[in-house]
């Protein structure tokens, strides 16, 4: 890192690469943003815990939540699984630096690192391999231009920060307008499981619902037409996911409905609902990690009315009905299918 050069992280995580270049005094100062709202203050705890007074830390997409004109030395980029978020981010790294300046990106061979290392040099014309270990790859290009070397690799319509994608459907009945975005849970349709808790899901005419783990918002615009006279909040920790759900609450017209960024419950904790629907997550990477849908299994108890009604969908071999048992000390089970249950469970 040059000295005193300004230097963005996109898709931060917990703001490692932005801490060395920080602590180091090299950077000028240095930016970390990520779509995630945990991975965010992971990072401003890292930043509080090293001392690190010349770091900002932002929740968003790539380049959307910086000054536009914001113009930097060094842009590194933690490689997301979806490919059209990480041209998003690379596009935005383009648009960010200035000609001279530096784009790094890493990863491992399984997140797609190799093709995330061809993008890199359509886009800049270059590309070289900083180092490789156990699977994993750093690679670094050089803008030399001020306009890509290939057009063709940002000529997708979803790119743009302003772009979404609509999708009409129709929910027990409902017609309900969707917008998405790439990285978005399901971005491109809804997928099965969610349809599966449509019509397993039970609300009542004033019910208050959290839709926990949002996404782009079936669940909840759903709830917000079933429960008319009650409020649903959604909640995600995905700030593409909130606003695409913002925007979708927005254009229908929904007054009884509101959509936060939260950390699982964290934003909500000081209210209380009828109802919580959720489809929670259960990949870290490539594995699978109970710890996260257990968290949402505590948050909803804590969340919900003495007699309120959890409903979950999961894919079926996972085992989350002694989670949901040790928590509300009773279960039941909604729908047995072949690839997803839905499983429910009153405090």
């Amino acid at each position: 890192v040059p000295a005193g050069a300004t230097v963005v992280q996109m898709h931060c995580g917990s703001g490692l690469f932005g801490a060395v270049a920080a602590r180091g005094r090299a950077a000028g100062h240095v930016y970390l943003t990520d779509r995630s709202v945990v991975a965010v203050e992971a990072a401003r705890r890292t930043m509080v815990e090293n001392g690190i007074d010349t770091a900002t830390v932002l929740a968003g997409h790539g380049s959307s939540p910086l000054d536009p004109a914001l113009r930097a030395d060094v842009v590194a980029i933690r490689i997301p699984t979806e490919k059209l978020a990480l041209v998003q981010l690379m596009a935005d790294a383009f648009g960010l630096l200035r000609v001279g300046g530096h784009c790094c990106v890493a990863g491992a061979t399984n997140e797609g690192i190799k093709s995330a290392a061809t993008l890199l040099e359509k886009l800049f014309g270059n590309a070289t391999v900083l180092g490789t270990d156990s699977g994993h790859r750093a690679v670094m290009a050089v803008k030399r231009a001020a306009t890509p070397s290939d057009p063709t690799v940002l000529a997708d319509p979803a790119l743009p920060h302003d772009a979404f994608r609509s999708l009409n459907v129709t929910l027990r009945g409902e017609s309900l307008q969707l917008f998405t975005r790439p990285g978005v849970f399901s971005w491109e349709h809804v997928d099965e499981a969610t349809s599966i808790l449509v019509d397993c899901m039970t609300v009542g005419q004033g019910d208050d619902v959290l839709d926990l783990g949002c996404g782009s918002g079936p669940l909840g615009m759903l709830a917000a037409r079933l429960s008319r006279t009650g409020h649903v909040c959604m909640v995600d920790m995905d700030t593409e996911a909130v606003r695409c759900a913002t925007r979708a609450v927005e254009r229908a017209g929904l007054t009884n409905c509101d959509v936060l960024a939260s950390d699982v419950a964290a934003a909500v904790r000081d209210r209380r609902f009828d109802v919580v629907v959720t489809n929670p997550p259960f990949h870290v990477g490539k594995g699978t990690d109970l710890d996260v849908p257990a968290q949402f299994i505590a948050d909803a108890w804590q969340v919900l009315k003495r007699g309120g009604r959890l409903a979950l969908v999961a894919n079926r071999t996972l085992p989350y009905e002694r989670l949901i048992h040790e928590r509300f000390g009773n279960l039941v089970t909604l729908h047995d299918g072949p690839r997803f249950k839905v499983l429910g469970a009153t405090r």
